[in-house]
């Protein structure tokens, strides 16, 4: 039994008995099916075998009722299938509101774990139960892949942008992670936990060691320390950043953007790929200056700017 439950772990999120109950649907179905297609065949083929004493008169070679039967019917399941499963696969893509946030980093062989409040861990994630977690992620060098089992959530960490899943846990526990892609020498061994614990434990453990800073006060040093800061404010010769993330930006040619996560990400590390209109492609790259984790805080802390986007523009 521990062998089998090692590839049905309990379900521990609220998107597990979603996966769940349509799974087991499917498994119902195609096994009435399968068994109903080698019953037959064996009562055919025993009782029509060559030189038994069936009756054979009267044979028919067509019926347009059970023809339409047996299409018309398994069509009907399978488009529920589709239907319930389009229906699963949405719900999976847009978390509900409310959702708290943390950002990982896939590496060979490791995964780094940030909270927007300042905690740090490695190849560990500590969640609340009961709330939504959207978790971000990114890898530093090749295609990784972030799968909790109980959790029934499974997705691909790429480098170069950003992939995103959502899950809700529903009982405090810990849950093994793995990375099912194999990505080198020690695939392995990339694994770690998913702690789930009662919100106010959570809040407490939050709160044990921010070393001072959040993201987003990480990200403004950054932003400091390479002097984003004589280009991106009032009277430089970079766009305004304050309440950019999340707008709409105006690009050269007459496109538009939505600057989101990826975009930001992309203007930091690829200026040139997408300039903003009424400016001059004059940012230096930061390609290879800067890790992952850093690019995460320093979008944490544009989105952490507030202002009024309409009233901005080329100076």
């Amino acid at each position: 039994m521990s062998f089998l439950r090692s590839f049905f772990p309990d379900a521990a999120s609220s998107f597990a008995g979603k996966v769940d109950a349509l799974y087991l649907f499917m498994l119902l179905v195609s096994g009435l099916v399968a068994l109903g297609l080698f019953v037959a065949i064996g009562v055919f083929a025993v009782r029509y075998r060559a030189g038994s004493k069936a009756d054979r008169s009267g044979a028919s070679i067509g019926s347009w009722p059970l023809e339409i039967t047996w299409s018309v019917l398994p069509m009907v399941i399978f488009i529920g299938f589709f239907v319930w499963g389009a229906h699963v696969f949405l719900t999976w893509h847009e978390p509900p509101p409310g959702a708290i946030h943390v950002y990982v980093v896939g590496k060979q062989w490791m995964w780094k774990i940030q909270h927007p409040e300042g905690r740090r861990e490695i190849n560990e994630m500590h969640v609340p139960v009961g709330t939504p977690v959207v978790v971000t992620m990114t890898s530093e060098d090749v295609i990784h892949d972030l799968f909790v089992p109980a959790f029934r959530v499974k997705k691909d960490v790429l480098p170069g942008r950003y992939s995103r899943i959502w899950f809700r846990a529903t009982k405090v526990g810990r849950f093994h992670m793995f990375c099912s892609q194999y990505c080198g020498t020690d695939h392995a061994s990339m694994g770690g936990w998913v702690y789930a614990m009662a919100p106010a434990d959570y809040q407490n453990w939050l709160s044990g060691g921010t070393a001072g800073q959040t993201m987003a006060q990480a990200g403004e040093t950054l932003f400091s320390r390479y002097n984003c800061i004589t280009c991106h404010f009032k009277g430089g010769r970079g766009p305004l950043l304050q309440g950019v993330a999340g707008s709409t930006v105006r690009l050269q040619g007459d496109g538009t953007v939505t600057a989101d996560e990826d975009y930001l990400r992309e203007s930091i590390l690829r200026p040139q790929a997408k300039v903003v209109a009424g400016f001059d492609p004059v940012m230096p790259t930061f390609q290879g200056q800067l890790k992952e984790t850093d690019v995460l805080q320093l979008i944490a802390y544009i989105e952490s700017l507030g202002g009024d986007r309409a009233t901005q523009g080329p100076p």
